[in-house]
């Protein structure tokens, strides 16, 4: 996506080359039909596939900052913190909710599931919303700037700070528009066709800073730069926002729920400070304005 991970698979790099590749189009998910009296969000009523159970997936291993000591069941990092505290909204209590191991893209493969949601960094897009149904976003990608410990920006504390860098970001992504239209560099950026060319190229030293979605700027840190940094993060005005949704069996009779459970946390501010606890300074992405 320095962040604190030992391990990697090839299900993590999956996350994210998906979470940096170009959005066009926001997705188009299935409407549940409206609650009505009798089918209320309360817990009693909701569909599951335990009764009395919320069982959510996720895959294995479950990684810093969405998760902690590879544990999802213990409500930390920021898509356990999410998971319980949608959980909570539709009335359950941490005993009531189990976890499935579910491969990242068999989360919204067609088929049945064997969950009543999963969380796992997937970015909503019309391809998949065919597949499966998704919550509303519960998280706004947002961009980050990376680069090498001790170089010249590597001690940026501001997006003014960054000025006079030159940058390095994949053509056709978010993170390109983020650079045009918020950093507003004075040299144009190097633009690469390939995003393991715009890293190679910081690796390099051809570009003084690499700007990537945060949730790919996590794994090239921990994976793919030696000795670099998440100099801070900041929110994009450019293009259409990518976001995470929670993922359901398509036509699934949850989805109407989730999405006010999602929406009621919005509302309270409970996602914001999941968001600033799990992804931000304390995850090594300070903000960045």
């Amino acid at each position: 996506m320095a962040r604190p991970w030992m391990l990697f698979t090839t299900g993590l790099l999956a996350v994210a080359v998906v979470a940096c590749a170009p959005v066009d189009d926001p997705a188009t998910t299935t409407t549940a039909a409206a609650p009505t009296a009798s089918t209320a969000c309360t817990k009693d009523q909701l569909q599951l596939l335990t009764p009395g159970k919320l069982t959510i997936g996720t895959d294995k291993p479950a990684f810093e900052p969405w998760f902690k000591d590879d544990d999802p069941s213990n409500g930390q990092g920021f898509e356990s913190a999410v998971a319980f505290a949608v959980a909570g909204e539709l009335g359950f209590d941490r005993s009531e909710v189990q976890w499935n191991t579910v491969k990242f893209d068999s989360a919204f493969a067609p088929g049945e599931k064997q969950f009543d949601f999963d969380v796992n960094q997937v970015s909503i897009t019309p391809d998949r919303a065919k597949a499966v149904d998704f919550s509303h976003g519960y998280y706004t990608v947002r961009q980050a700037v990376v680069a090498v410990e001790g170089s010249k920006f590597a001690g940026a504390t501001s997006l003014a700070g960054l000025k006079d860098a030159k940058i390095g970001v994949q053509v056709g992504t978010t993170s390109l528009d983020a650079v045009k239209s918020v950093i507003q560099p004075t040299a144009d950026p190097n633009v690469y066709n390939e995003q393991i060319d715009a890293v190679n190229a910081l690796k390099n030293k051809q570009v003084d800073a690499l700007v990537v979605d945060l949730p790919t700027a996590f794994y090239v840190t921990a994976a793919q730069v030696e000795n670099s940094k998440i100099v801070g993060q900041f929110s994009s005005t450019g293009g259409t926002p990518e976001e995470f949704g929670l993922v359901m069996e398509k036509g699934s009779p949850l989805k109407t729920c989730v999405d006010k459970a999602v929406d009621a946390l919005k509302e309270k501010g409970e996602l914001a400070k999941i968001e600033q606890q799990w992804l931000g300074s304390a995850a090594g992405a300070p903000e960045l304005q």
